[in-house]
């Protein structure tokens, strides 16, 4: 994938500095997107209208020639750094190179993101390479808009997705309802660690993978991010959440079902109902040249309308609707936009989520996500997993 890093290009324009550079691992979304290469220790990346890419030692060079997408791959050794280790020492040392890096490619005043490491920074500054932080997170900013091939890695995830939530939603299924109202499955009591194992495991199989995931009954459902534990039990609403990532493309998905074995409270039946008209109006203003924010009121719209509590009602609110509507999803799971009452202009290419939820701990909660990409002329959901509450 080449990105489109012409806005890139106009910020570097706009503030005078002849390039952008990062200094992170590839943990670090941007310095993935921006360099095209994959590795877990920190190694620095030079925009300047062409990639330049600076390791420390040798152990990733030859896989950095041949896999990233940059103009030159270049070591500490490649700018003297033992002779600079003899006369500055090994701290000091890594200073010079990375000027020297920087002279080499022409550039004396680099931007940076804004949690650039200050210790870089203030080494390149010590040897006159004006250094400025990027507060706008402009890379951040230009990975929001995805590319129709990045949009088919989410979809990929998504398909691993649902493959996981259709485990999780078999074993609910299979589950018996022991004395005292918990879920047993092949005579043991049915946890949240194990439908989450399950998850993890389909997961695998479908080459994606995840740090923790959603598996939250009754009242652990009240709390928007609780990752649940225990036994589950029946009659109460379980709230399955699960965010992926492929382990191949590093994309993300994201999707929640709420389920509920046995017969739910009509409260439950009740706010299940109401979250689908949230979500479906919420669908109803995702086009482009909507504000995050336009999404995000249509949802407490019909919340509010319903007579429940929501942040936009009540910025103290502890139960209702107290999250907001969605967000991006890419190399991070959570990513620009939001839709929220923060959220800006949508454009085609951005990838969101859309997922209202009701939430206190009388009930439990009741949430529902799909994960959608803007068009031209409105949107695709690109979720196929069917919604129902009793299993």
């Amino acid at each position: 994938m080449d990105p489109d890093l012409s806005a890139l290009d106009a910020y570097l324009d706009e503030r005078d500095a002849d390039g952008y550079l990062i200094d992170a691992d590839s943990e670090d979304s941007d310095q993935y997107y921006l360099s095209g290469f994959d590795a877990p220790d920190p190694f620095v990346t030079l925009y300047d209208g062409d990639t330049h890419l600076l390791f420390p030692r040798s152990l990733e060079y030859g896989r950095a020639t041949r896999e990233a997408r940059a103009e030159t791959v270049e070591r500490y050794v490649d700018f003297d750094h033992a002779e600079l280790v003899d006369e500055f020492g090994p701290e000091e040392a890594v200073s010079h190179v990375l000027a020297r890096f920087c002279d080499s490619h022409g550039v004396e005043s680099v931007a940076v993101p804004p949690r650039f490491p200050l210790k870089t920074a203030d080494g390149l500054r010590a040897r006159g390479v004006e250094v400025t932080a990027d507060t706008d997170g402009v890379v951040t900013e230009i990975r929001a808009t995805k590319t129709d091939e990045e949009v088919e890695h989410v979809r990929a995830a998504q398909r691993a997705n649902e493959a996981s939530m259709a485990a999780a939603e078999e074993l609910l299924r299979d589950a018996t309802v022991a004395e005292g109202g918990t879920l047993e499955y092949e005579g043991e009591a049915l946890t949240s660690e194990r439908v989450k194992e399950e998850i993890e495991v389909t997961l695998l199989r479908h080459g994606c993978s995840l740090d923790e995931t959603i598996v939250a009954c009754g009242s652990d459902a009240a709390d928007p991010h609780d990752r649940g534990s225990g036994p589950l039990s029946a009659d109460e609403p379980i709230i399955v959440d699960i965010f992926p990532q492929d382990k191949a493309t590093k994309y993300h998905a994201d999707m929640t079902r709420t389920f509920c074995v046995g017969d739910p409270s009509e409260t439950v039946r009740e706010w299940y109902d109401l979250t689908e008209r949230a979500m479906a109006a919420a669908f109803d203003a995702l086009r482009p040249g909507a504000t995050g924010q336009d999404v995000h009121d249509a949802v407490c719209d019909v919340y509010e309308g319903a007579g429940m509590e929501t942040l936009r009602s009540d910025d103290h609110a502890e139960t209702g609707f107290i999250h907001s509507t969605g967000h991006g999803v890419g190399l991070d799971v959570h990513e620009l936009p939001r839709l929220s009452p923060a959220g800006g202009e949508l454009e085609p290419g951005h990838v969101v989520t859309i997922e209202p939820g009701l939430y206190d701990p009388a009930v439990g909660g009741v949430r529902i996500e799909d994960i959608a990409v803007v068009t031209e002329d409105g949107y695709e959901n690109l979720t196929e997993y069917e919604k129902r509450l009793v299993v």
